[in-house]
């Protein structure tokens, strides 16, 4: 399991916390959003999706799958001190850059080259049709919904969360894992996710809010006051909790 999984109340961090509010704070950013979005939008799987894309009749030389999970995958495979080295759209590039090298998009030697001889376009070039697909996309979206809840767990139960196997990507923040917690909302749908992580997510399952007290994350170490750690999980996160557990 990554470092990046195990952050909360993790002391001793080399940088302070910073409280920026902006979303982009350098224009190079937008287009890394931008190229994010319109690669979700002309990925393979969104003829699958909900709603269905005709994707296989846009004129699209994307012929892999690019999600979130993608995204976070390819941040979470970088060194964790490159990770809290490079700042948040940093870590969105670099593994953009990876996906495309990786898949055989582009070589490191047409990267480079690229790179020496780059001149911002000009806006004007595009396909009518890939537009089209990716200003569809993000009207429309791609719902994780696939049906109502089918909960294993009630509001009101108490759930120890696994200590599932460590995967490439996870959802599961590592410092939860072995604390009990007691369900707080049990959402109203069985939701999937983009890919089956290796750690049991993937096919679509409840989803629930946790609750925990400081104390029995961080001891004495968590703050003072009436705070309470509230964490969305799927169930595949969440075990039962037994008489001789509780």
């Amino acid at each position: 399991m990554k470092l990046q999984h195990y952050l909360g109340g993790l002391e001793g961090l080399p940088e302070p916390l910073t409280l920026e509010k902006r979303v982009f704070i350098e224009d190079w950013e937008k287009r890394i959003f931008g190229v994010h979005v319109a690669m979700m939008g002309l990925s393979n799987h969104l003829g699958s999706a909900v709603p269905p894309y005709p994707i296989d009749d846009v004129p699209t030389a994307l012929k892999d799958e690019w999600t979130w999970a993608d995204l976070r995958t390819g941040a979470e495979a970088m060194n964790p001190f490159d990770y809290f080295k490079y700042r948040y759209y940093e870590k969105w590039l670099g593994g953009i850059t990876q996906f495309f090298l990786d898949k055989g998009y582009i070589t490191e030697e047409e990267l480079a080259e690229r790179i020496a001889d780059f001149t911002p376009p000009s806006g004007d070039e595009g396909d009518a049709g890939i537009d089209d697909q990716v200003i569809a996309y993000l009207r429309l979206g791609d719902s994780p919904r696939r049906d109502v809840a089918h909960p294993k767990f009630a509001v009101g139960s108490a759930v120890r969360i696994a200590n599932v196997p460590a995967d490439a990507h996870s959802r599961l923040p590592g410092y939860l894992r072995g604390h009990v917690g007691m369900v707080e909302r049990v959402f109203e749908g069985d939701y999937a996710y983009f890919c089956h992580t290796g750690d049991g997510i993937g096919d679509p399952m409840p989803i629930y809010i946790v609750a925990f007290e400081p104390t029995d994350i961080w001891g004495a170490r968590a703050e003072e006051g009436p705070l309470a750690l509230y964490a969305e999980l799927f169930e595949a996160y969440l075990e039962p909790l037994t008489e001789e557990q509780s």
